[in-house]
């Protein structure tokens, strides 16, 4: 029976409330088939061990109604179960125009984060028509179907309300998109690893200080990035090419690193890097870590050692942007259809270019232009907002091959 087939139609919304057990959902409705009802709509919800399952049907003969429920309510009893059944008319209504996925994450998330963005949702028209959880850890991820208000305005909105108390919101539109094969592309210092990997060689000159200064300036978008590219990698003039391999042993992953990329490539995502840092450590990276695509400058060296410059196609913040699309491009995903994740200014283009730009725990100026931010340190964070679950997490690194999206 279609919605609008039953939108006049007596219906009886059936509720259920007790200790959850495998049977009940299939004794509920052997108890109702004995009525030949039609089944209209069911929701379930368990939460700590506690089930409250509802199904909608439509209402038997006038006859039989009375006997409907106290076969219900005698079925519940002897499980040891509550039921309520409430007469009315027709399905729920429909969901408003312009559906959105609100995904919240706190560490903790409490009770007046969760109030203050239920209230901006529904200050800016929105209606929350559906909450799941998809973590617990390492943070709590919770995920609001919302319908009556657009993408873009909810997005600013609640963008707004989320640094006031202190929790990360991602709003991303509702639809078959969402499930379709993506392209992720990320930055690499500071956001794929713990390290500014010139700063490692800078370590190994003698000019570490001066270095991290500069760098610091230029992700704040202070400096100009190609000048202060220049100026750092000249002072490494002169240093072993042995080094490079002393550095790459020295990169830290970020935390989640390894699940975030293990997990996007199990579910059939393509996965890239661009860094302002050098090939010499991101093509290391690629390889060990199975990614589809990689790009950044590369450290000229003669004779065996650094010459203190860089050759080739400088990849700066619209280097960045130009990369993504060229990924994109060969991936054979739409630019809508892509996810870019940095922490700096020379990240921002891209961020702005993707469909979901995400701000890993950025500068103030990144957080601020990006579509979402996330201020917890594990990488693998970004998972849940592409509506991917902590049991899918699992799942996927227990080796399951049918997770795809």
């Amino acid at each position: 029976m279609s919605a609008s087939q039953t939108s006049d139609v007596p219906t009886l919304l059936v509720k259920i409330f007790g200790k959850d057990r495998p049977g009940i959902t299939a004794g509920l409705f052997d108890t109702l088939a004995a009525y030949s009802v039609d089944v209209v709509d069911i929701e379930q919800v368990v939460s700590r061990g506690r089930l409250v399952l509802c199904a909608l049907v439509t209402e038997p003969t006038v006859a039989t109604q009375g006997e409907l429920r106290a076969t219900v309510h005698s079925w519940a009893e002897s499980l040891k179960l509550q039921a309520e059944i409430i007469s009315g008319t027709g399905d729920n209504r429909p969901r408003g125009e312009g559906r959105s996925h609100v995904t919240v994450l706190g560490n903790p998330l409490t009770a007046e984060q969760t109030a203050a963005i239920a209230a901006r949702i529904a200050g800016a028209g929105g209606n929350i028509d559906r909450v799941f959880r998809l973590a617990k850890y390492p943070v709590t991820a919770v995920e609001f179907a919302v319908s009556g208000c657009e993408t873009e305005p909810l997005r600013t909105a609640l963008a707004t309300e989320a640094h006031s108390v202190g929790v990360d919101v991602a709003v991303v539109s509702a639809g078959l998109h969402r499930r379709a094969q993506r392209l992720v592309v990320m930055d690499v210092d500071s956001t794929l690893i713990q390290d500014e990997v010139i700063e490692l060689f800078a370590a190994h000159a003698g000019c570490e200080d001066k270095v991290a200064e500069v760098t610091a300036a230029a992700m704040r978008g202070e400096l100009d990035f190609e000048q202060s590219l220049h100026a750092r990698v000249a002072l490494l003039a002169g240093l072993d090419a042995s080094v490079v391999d002393k550095v790459r042993a020295e990169v830290r992953m970020t935390p989640g690193a390894r699940t975030l990329i293990r997990t996007l490539k199990r579910l059939g995502y393509q996965v890239g890097v661009v860094s302002g840092g050098f090939t010499q450590v991101t093509d290391d990276l690629k390889e060990r870590l199975g990614l589809d695509f990689a790009s950044a400058n590369t450290l000229e060296i003669v004779d065996g050692k650094l010459t203190g410059r860089v050759t080739g196609e400088i990849v700066d913040r619209a280097g960045k942007a130009r990369l993504l699309r060229r990924f994109a491009a060969e991936a054979g995903v739409p630019l809508a259809q892509t996810v870019a994740i940095g922490d700096g200014a020379n990240d921002l283009d891209m961020l702005n270019a993707a469909g979901l730009g995400v701000a890993f725990n950025a500068k103030p100026v990144v957080r601020e232009a990006a579509h979402t931010a996330v201020n917890v340190p594990f990488l693998d964070t970004v998972l849940y907002l592409l509506g991917i679950t902590r049991e899918e997490v699992e799942a996927a690194d227990g080796g399951e091959e049918d997770l795809l999206h």
